[in-house]
């Protein structure tokens, strides 16, 4: 049985995906997430070229690999299929222990473009290498019943479905620093996805998306990229917001109670978000 550790990080998976692919080294049966002690501020993780020290990842024999060393990987697996590096970072980002699995996913993408490449006698960057890759990463493609590829599609679907249920219901307050805030509890590490979509909704005001179950915050707003930082987390405002309560006005005046079906509400809007929601609230 092959098992590797590695720092937790997505650059430290990549890393671990490199050695396999670079390197030919076994693909790992399993891989566990050793988080290091004190939480430094979290790496840029909008796209590739993220974090500036290069992770470890270690061995259970102590032999370590540093994703340094595989210069400009990320940007190969981005610009190979742009879908099958997304389906690989939100797998990791579901925080699901599936990281073994996400390197063999990976791993398959891989040699699917390198066997299209050999076939049209061209090279990685080739189209047909792309096309190749993206089949691969997708429901249905050359691997369907690989069990790797399933986990990590499935994972993937899941925090893509949760960003984009964030994305309707996020409510923001502003502060008294003019900083629209809003707060969240999700299942998954999904900060990352919310980012290009806030940032064009509030264009240059400042915003901040809190993720009490981790403690992290999102925050954009100005010319700046949005950055994800740990840090404690201001209390929530108990006060009320006049925006709020126009907020209220608006939903009761386009609801009809006639066609009120609590048990599909609870299916639409589970639980772990309703508090965030003002229209939800009985004042």
């Amino acid at each position: 049985m092959v098992e590797l550790s590695y720092d937790g990080s997505f650059e430290g998976l990549l890393g671990v995906l490199a050695a396999v692919v670079c390197r030919g080294a076994p693909l790992p049966d399993r891989i566990r997430r050793l988080w290091p002690e004190g939480e430094p501020d979290q790496p840029d993780l909008f796209g590739p070229g993220g974090g500036d020290c290069p992770p470890r990842i270690e061995s259970p024999s102590g032999a370590s690999i540093s994703s340094g060393a595989f210069g400009g990987f990320e940007e190969t697996f981005f610009e190979l299929s742009v879908g099958a590096y997304d389906r690989f970072r939100c797998g990791w980002m579901s925080e699901f222990p599936i990281e073994a699995a996400c390197v063999r996913f990976g791993s398959r993408v891989f040699a699917a473009a390198r066997a299209a490449a050999e076939r049209a006698g061209a090279g990685l960057g080739s189209a047909e290498a792309r096309e190749a890759a993206e089949r691969a990463s997708r429901p249905g493609g050359p691997f369907p019943g690989d069990d790797a590829v399933l986990t990590v599609l499935s994972a993937a679907a899941k925090v893509r479905r949760e960003a984009d249920r964030l994305c309707g219901f996020l409510r923001f307050r502003e502060d008294e620093r003019g900083t629209f805030v809003a707060r969240c509890t999700p299942d998954h590490f999904v900060l990352p996805l919310l980012a290009a979509p806030f940032s064009r909704r509030f264009a240059g005001a400042p915003w901040l998306i809190i993720d009490e179950k981790r403690a992290l915050c999102l925050h954009g707003g100005g010319t700046a990229e949005p950055r994800i930082f740990a840090a404690a987390l201001p209390p929530a405002d108990q006060g009320g917001d006049p925006w709020e309560d126009l907020w209220r006005l608006y939903h009761r005046s386009i609801n009809n109670p006639s066609r009120n079906n609590p048990g599909l509400q609870r299916q639409f809007i589970p639980g772990r978000y309703r508090k965030y929601l003002p229209e939800l609230d009985r004042p």
